[in-house]
């Protein structure tokens, strides 16, 4: 009998297998070592606006916006918007949860 899939699981671990947002994920951690004071939101309490996240990585804003996508639908980053902008925080509590089911699963 094949063992049941966690497709929780199984989506999050789609959403870091990318080496760029894996290092979204690590910047993130610590947001004021990386990115510079933003106008609107506090790099800690609201998160990193997109826009700084594209210009760090070197990419567009609609690839990173896609990144971000993936990594919000996981549950690993939390999205929120401030007026026209779009600011990501790691939400701690799902990553640890992640890494417990890692270890429980595999």
């Amino acid at each position: 009998m094949i063992p049941r899939v966690n497709t929780r699981l199984v989506e999050t671990l789609a959403a870091v297998n990318n080496q760029r947002r894996l290092q979204i994920l690590a910047w993130l951690k610590y947001p004021t070592r990386h990115f510079p004071p933003q106008v609107e939101g506090d790099l800690v309490k609201d998160g990193v606006c997109g826009l700084l996240i594209a210009e760090k990585l070197g990419v567009s804003q609609p690839t990173v916006s896609e990144h971000m996508r993936l990594l919000v639908r996981s549950g690993l980053v939390r999205a929120k918007r401030i007026k026209q902008w779009t600011f990501y925080r790691r939400d701690e509590r799902r990553i640890t949860a992640f890494t417990r089911a890692l270890r429980r699963d595999l």
